[in-house]
């Protein structure tokens, strides 16, 4: 009965899904749109593509009349050696020109698509870096990752092969369909009586193809998500046990991820059978129709075997268009995806008149600020305060009152809903925001390390700043004694979020980080919170040098830590209920007096 319902929660955790699949008509715009990629090399790799391409396709459609008409109807029918000759010397070497040509045209299309595709993955990533935190409270990082990379690989085909493929096989195609009337308009016309038979049934399969590759792309983003999940909350899973939990929910992604892939892939072949087969009547009709003709004496030995060879030209660039089509579904479907990504706007938008803040002293005003996050639920009421220039402000207040959505609005990672936020009486929302951030660090409670040296970890905050300021900021912060420590020391390479160093050690590192860039305005948002009693005191008596001549605002909710800010902000559900110092508030006896006196006594003090 338990392993039952184990069964039936891993089914409802699979279940849920927020999948759409996009039913709309197959997008030409769109494509055009993927197309512009190709514009910055329409005056290098492109035309000496197309070239290749023209050449290629000439000798192609010579070689056909060369051994028909010339070789059998003249060469050997009149028995003459000598034109033999020639001929055998002309066509091998058409063939190997058309060897050579078609290998650079091959070249050259590689490194065009091999740039198209880094334009687009730089385009998207630089794209996704200028949006706003909530696009990234709405998206996981694996649907991130699987736009970046997945969908944009997928493309890799089609500006390798399939741009310059389109442009040869439509050239070819109009040539042959014009040497085959030439050639016998009859016989021409007979076998093009198949062929509309065959766009009916192939166009049936059009839009089944493209929804299929919709959904295997949407299939691969949410395992890509789940990986990242996995991968991220492991030592969850291992500390609840809910390892064959994970397996069997993976298990179902990859069954249905492998059940969508091959329903696409078995639509797919189905091109391939439609055009041989319509290939196979052609022939048929060739053989018995053309047979006829040259018994009835209107057509000669040469030309149906020039015919022949033709016909087999007409029906490859078919079913290549065919595959052709069926890479631009693909196509379409990951074009959807990076587009919807592309299409993004950040909802912190720079004003198109937006002035570079100056270096500045550091003062905040809060004037009426309102603000929600989903339009719903309000964070902030309307709060008015002032923070003046050097000063500390803590802000405390139980878990959702408005503390860290204050320090995100200072940064600009969100706009206010109403009301003005002020740096040196600058609305924020007239200032470039890279100027304002320039003059902001923040330190959060979940601090992330990237994989590199601890020299590059700090060195982060400043990228140009030398080694030794590296190692001035990390004493600053009592970060160098456990460096040193370490087996290369500040050259000691740390893997991804830093899981070789304890919280503590992880948290002094973004102090120095922080403090290297040199702020005018530093947010410490649960800062200490991860610190042991031992680290906490380094780190007070770092911050009373550090925070000299700096605006700080600290979140806290260890009411220890900050007892000597200048200032001291109450908060609760939006609201602001009092302010002062730490003397001021406890001799009211108000709120911030309680929760001091709830935090002692929690701790057995007094």
């Amino acid at each position: 009965m338990e392993d039952k319902r184990k069964k039936q929660l891993i089914l409802e955790r699979f279940n849920y899904s927020n999948e759409q699949v996009i039913d709309k008509a197959f997008n030409w715009q769109q494509i055009w749109r993927l197309l512009q990629y190709v514009k910055p090399y329409a005056k290098s790799y492109l035309p000496l593509s197309l070239i290749a391409v023209i050449l290629s396709t000439a000798i192609r459609l010579i070689i056909p009349i060369l051994i028909g008409v010339y070789t059998l109807d003249r060469a050997i029918i009149e028995k003459d050696t000598g034109l033999l000759l020639n001929l055998v010397f002309i066509i091998s070497g058409l063939y190997l020109l058309s060897y050579l040509v078609n290998a650079l045209r091959i070249r050259w299309m590689n490194k065009l698509g091999q740039n198209v595709i880094y334009d687009l993955r730089k385009h998207l990533f630089t794209h996704v870096q200028s949006l706003s935190h909530r696009f990234f409270d709405q998206r996981s990082a694996g649907s991130i990752l699987v736009r970046i990379m997945n969908d944009i690989n997928s493309l890799q085909e089609l500006f390798t092969n399939g741009v310059i493929n389109l442009l040869t096989d439509f050239l070819l195609l109009v040539a042959v369909i014009f040497i085959l009337f030439s050639l016998n308009a009859k016989l021409t016309l007979a076998i093009m009586v198949i062929l509309p038979i065959m766009f009916f049934i192939s166009t049936s399969l059009r839009k089944k193809i493209r929804l299929s590759w919709q959904m295997v792309r949407l299939k691969q983003s949410k395992i890509n998500s789940h990986l990242n999940e996995s991968i991220q909350g492991i030592r969850v899973t291992q500390v609840f046990t809910q390892e064959d939990e994970n397996i069997q929910f993976f298990k179902g992604l990859n069954q249905e991820n492998f059940d969508i892939w091959k329903q696409a892939v078995k639509k797919n072949a189905m091109f391939g059978p439609i055009v041989e087969m319509t290939n196979a009547i052609g022939t048929v009709i060739l053989i018995w129709y053309g047979a006829f003709l040259v018994m009835n004496g209107e057509s000669t030995i040469g030309e149906f075997v020039s015919f022949a060879f033709y016909l087999g030209m007409f029906w490859e660039p078919i079913s290549r268009l065919g595959q052709l089509y069926n890479q631009l579904l693909i196509g379409m479907a990951s074009s959807e995806r990076i587009f919807e990504f592309l299409d993004e706007r950040p909802l912190v938008a720079e004003s198109p008149n937006a002035r570079v803040l100056p270096l500045v002293n550091g003062s905040i005003d809060f004037e009426d600020v309102q603000f929600s996050y989903d339009e719903k639920r309000t964070a902030l009421n309307g709060i008015t305060f002032s923070i003046q220039a050097g000063e500390t402000c803590a802000l405390v207040g139980h878990t959702g009152s408005g503390k860290t959505t204050i320090a995100n609005l200072i940064s600009r990672f969100y706009d206010a809903t109403d009301g003005v936020v002020k740096i040196d009486g600058y609305p924020i929302q007239d200032i470039s925001i890279a100027s304002l951030r320039s003059q902001i660090s923040v330190v959060l409670q979940d601090t992330f390390i990237f994989s590199g040296t601890i020299m590059e970890n700090i060195r982060f905050g400043s990228p140009s700043a030398s080694d030794e300021k590296v190692v001035a900021a990390a004493k600053a912060v009592g970060a160098d004694p456990f460096i040193m420590q370490l087996p290369n020391g500040y050259l000691t390479e740390v893997e991804e979020r830093g899981n070789v160093l304890s919280v503590g050690e992880r948290q002094l590192l973004s102090f120095a980080r922080a403090l290297l860039a040199d702020p005018k305005i530093l947010i410490l948002d649960e800062a200490t919170a991860s610190i042991d009693t031992e680290t906490e005191v380094k780190i007070q008596r770092a911050l009373k040098t550090l925070l000299n001549g700096r605006t700080a605002i600290m979140i806290a909710h260890r009411l220890s830590t900050i007892r000597d800010a200048d200032k001291i902000i109450v908060m609760d559900h939006g609201n602001i209920l009092e302010q002062g110092n730490h003397e001021m508030l406890m001799s009211n006896q108000g709120v911030y007096y309680e929760l001091v006196k709830a935090q002692y006594k929690m701790l057995g003090v007094g």
